[in-house]
């Protein structure tokens, strides 16, 4: 168990008939990252919320850093970081004021807030507008500044909720840049929550797939992938989508054959797509099922997450 900076058992959480949270477990090493993906409302906020002791669980049970999240609260709060899915941050203050804060809420010594924002500042780059209030600064800055917020008390373990969410690709990418370096220097345990399967297979060593309040999948992105097959044939077209499927299902090189209506998509995993492709699509001529577009490639993150929790839209 001191080898685990997150465990888990049970873990649920109700709000009167909704169950947000039904029954997780979660066992997350020292000095690893693992990353929580699911759609809307699939009870990562959640989770994260009853690992930082902001809400109390129904029912099971979870430590961080080796103590209790409901017994010893305090103990888990003294060890941890948090950047929230929304940007709380106030717009009046200067980015400097912002640490000072919140170094003051921990009780660090004047001397030591000093030395902390200084590192801090260097480490996400504000340098030039720490003095500056944050009303001024732009949406990534206002991250990098939440990172270093949630970095002033040295945590054992930083919780990331939708770190880069609204960000552009250059902000994203710097964010990623931070992570890895506080994980690979520092040996920190990090826990985040994404809708962007790229950023995922980027950082985590680990990842957990959840749906309807449950961890549905979990494992190393690569070893995820792969219980998809060696590729994936992507067949576009119209007319007897349904027909076409049994057929391709039938073959014995087939793994699985998934389909996505609104696209009017067929997706067929097979052991090489290459040497696959042409007895593939030769089946949709005698189907009533016309080809319109064909892709191979290989399974992503993104596939095993439209496996596990489907392609409806949640809200």
């Amino acid at each position: 168990m001191t080898d685990l900076a997150i465990v888990a058992r049970g873990l649920r959480k109700h709000y009167g008939l909704v169950i947000a949270v039904d029954g997780i477990d979660l066992a997350v090493p020292r000095g690893t990252i693992y990353a929580l993906l699911g759609p809307n409302g699939a009870g990562k906020t959640t989770t994260i919320n009853m690992l930082t002791t902001l809400a109390s669980p129904t029912a099971g049970e979870a430590a961080v850093c080796g103590y209790d999240v409901v017994r010893q609260a305090d103990r888990v709060r003294a060890c941890i970081g948090v950047t929230f899915q929304d940007i709380v941050l106030d717009s009046d203050l200067t980015g400097r004021e912002v640490l000072d804060i919140h170094g003051r809420l921990y009780r660090q010594p004047a001397a030591l807030r000093r030395q902390r924002i200084a590192e801090l500042v260097d480490l996400v780059q504000l340098g030039e507008a720490i003095d500056r209030r944050v009303r001024t600064y732009s949406g990534g800055m206002k991250r990098r500044l939440e990172l270093a917020r949630g970095l002033m008390t040295d945590p054992q373990v930083l919780f990331l909720d939708e770190p880069t969410q609204g960000l552009d690709p250059q902000n994203r990418v710097g964010i990623w840049s931070y992570i890895r370096a506080l994980n690979r220097e520092r040996g920190l345990t990090l826990l985040l929550t994404t809708h962007y399967m790229d950023e995922a297979e980027a950082l985590a060593s680990r990842v957990g797939i959840v749906d309807r309040g449950r961890l549905v999948a979990e494992g190393a992105p690569g070893d995820l992938v792969a219980t998809l097959g060696a590729d994936v044939i992507r067949v576009r077209g119209s007319g007897n989508q349904a027909h076409f499927v049994s057929q391709v299902a039938a073959l014995p090189f087939v793994a699985r054959v998934e389909t996505d209506v609104e696209a009017a998509m067929v997706l067929v995993y097979v052991d090489s797509g290459s040497r696959r492709l042409v007895e593939v699509v030769g089946l949709a001529g005698g189907n009533g099922f016309v080809v319109e577009d064909v892709t191979v490639a290989r399974p992503s993150l993104g596939d095993v997450f439209l496996h596990h929790t489907g392609r409806a839209l949640r809200d």
